[in-house]
């Protein structure tokens, strides 16, 4: 089965069908004891990249929004077989266009958009949309990034089979408050600590 706990804030770990482990922006809550093959890193704000706190195999690697983007142009890896990282736009009045990224991962067939900090770009509708996305995981605290308003107008312009409401208050692992108010057609709450088998559609 794939896999993917929800750690809190912005964190989370996936895993592959054959045991292949990628956490993206470690910081919050446990979970990290299972060694790492890959880090993916949005952007550099201290809640986005503590990669120190992650067990990691021999073999990880760390890939951070510079290695991914450089002068406007957004790169895919395949760092392992079936594994495949695509960094796509993520900014807002708080996070430079040049500076944070999102990742659409594609782990078993399965399509995960890490939206990263950020708010609606017109890459979510121009390129996005026309994908077909199996998960959506988007900020929705309202402070540094687009509220839950919006973050959910953003999941039903994307059309994802399921969208996730993350980063819903500062200082904070999960706020249901907040995940009350992302109205998606197609939401999917997960709590802090929950794993859930990822399947596709």
């Amino acid at each position: 089965m794939t896999k993917l706990l929800y750690q809190g804030h912005a964190s989370c770990r996936i895993t592959s069908k054959s045991g292949y482990v990628i956490y993206v922006d470690p910081y919050a809550g446990k979970g990290y004891d299972v060694p790492a093959d890959l880090i993916l890193v949005t952007h550099e704000h201290y809640d986005h990249n503590a990669v120190s706190i992650v067990t990691k195999k021999e073999t990880c690697r760390i890939i951070r929004e510079r290695d991914v983007l450089s002068g406007g142009t957004y790169r895919t890896v395949e760092p392992a077989s079936g594994i495949s990282v695509t960094a796509v736009p993520a900014y807002n009045s708080n996070h430079r266009r040049s500076e944070c990224v999102g990742y659409v991962i594609t782990v078993d067939g399965i399509v995960i958009y890490a939206a990263g900090d950020t708010s609606y770009t017109d890459y979510m509708k121009d390129t996005l949309s026309k994908e077909h996305i199996d998960y959506a995981l988007l900020p929705t605290d309202g402070v540094f990034n687009m509220d839950a308003k919006e973050a959910a107008r953003c999941a039903d312009i994307l059309g994802a089979d399921h969208a996730i409401p993350i980063h819903m208050k500062p200082g904070a692992l999960f706020s249901q408050a907040v995940a009350d108010r992302f109205t998606a057609r197609n939401r999917l709450i997960v709590k802090p600590a929950e794993e859930i088998v990822l399947e596709k559609h």
